[in-house]
């Protein structure tokens, strides 16, 4: 298992040793946002796995620290770059994967299974083409694989909780209905990805996958968090014109300050967020189809929002993801 420690990393080694499987997590030394967990930490946190530490970014780590000449039956990737930026797609989403991808070749690995994102369907930022070049080799490997392409977590829709609850409104973009999502848990996408070992119909398939219920919009969100806190609807329009003006400015700027080019990445990421639907991708059509978009497990918005609101976000944090 690589990606152990991510967000929905952990909840996969969970059901993994849940379900009875002899699992191997491979992560660093020091990780999660800002580096801020430790392995004591990490051994805590994937307790029931072996915890070997060593560098996913290099191959030779993976297989002198991670495989040790051992005999491995599939692995499971939940590598993802923690902020989109134009290095860090390229160094995670494609070369440590594809590390990892040899690293099961070596290991004799029958098996890979990919949690990969339902974006790269309309591919325009530089992790969503790291991605997709990976997902082409994964394909091309001759390895039994499946690729997972979620709609949205709910940690990634969960960053007004606070606000809303101290009485500030809710900020969206145009009128709130510029894109929906089916937003799924951690546990059950980890359910989801663990499927993929045992169902021989998720095997050499890409599968979008969303969590229970209707889309639900950036506003109907907003919506859902004012009737569960008990306060009256109280939102906050902003153009998403914005971003036009910054991405050029900031594109121009950073062909004379390089390190502005990170900058006009992050900005050309929101305007996405706020554009495009993480839904089924109707080719024929360039519409996307929530109908289309498959739906899976039990968990609900509905109970995640009431659940942080009662309980505060510990876990949910989004670190360099956060937009408010």
């Amino acid at each position: 298992m690589v990606g152990a420690t991510g967000y929905i990393g952990k909840f996969v080694v969970r059901e993994l040793v849940a379900r009875g499987y002899q699992v191997v997590s491979f992560a660093r030394e020091r990780s999660g946002i800002d580096a801020a967990t430790t392995a004591e930490l990490t051994q805590q946190q994937l307790q029931g796995s072996e915890v070997r530490f060593g560098d996913v970014c290099t191959l030779n780590s993976l297989l002198k620290d991670g495989i040790r000449g051992e005999r491995f039956d599939a692995v499971v990737s939940c590598l993802t770059s923690r902020t989109g930026g134009i290095k860090d797609a390229w160094m995670i989403d494609y070369q440590a994967t594809h590390n990892a991808l040899e690293a099961a070749k070596a290991a004799g690995a029958g098996q890979f299974v990919l949690l990969s994102a339902i974006c790269v369907q309309k591919p325009m930022l530089e992790f969503q083409r790291a991605k997709l070049a990976f997902e082409k080799e994964l394909i091309e490997s001759g390895l039994t694989y499946s690729i997972v392409r979620p709609t949205a977590f709910f940690k990634s829709i969960a960053g007004q909780v606070e606000s809303v609850k101290k009485g500030k409104p809710y900020i969206m973009f145009g009128n709130g209905e510029l894109t929906s999502c089916k937003p799924i848990s951690e546990a059950d996408l980890a359910r989801f990805m663990a499927d993929c070992l045992e169902d021989a119909s998720k095997k050499n398939k890409i599968l979008p996958i969303g969590g229970p219920g209707k889309a639900i919009s950036a506003k109907e969100q907003g919506e859902l968090l004012f009737e569960l806190s008990g306060r009256e609807p109280k939102f906050k329009k902003v153009p998403i014109l914005m971003f036009d003006i910054i991405i050029p400015v900031l594109s121009a700027l950073s062909k004379i300050f390089p390190m502005l080019k990170d900058k006009a990445e992050f900005a050309r990421i929101g305007r996405y967020y706020t554009s495009e639907s993480m839904l089924v991708l109707n080719t024929v059509t360039g519409r996307y189809d929530a109908d289309a978009t498959p739906s899976y497990g039990s968990d609900t918005l509905r109970d995640f929002y009431a659940r942080v609101l009662k309980g505060g976000l510990a876990g949910q944090e989004l670190g360099a993801h956060s937009m408010f």
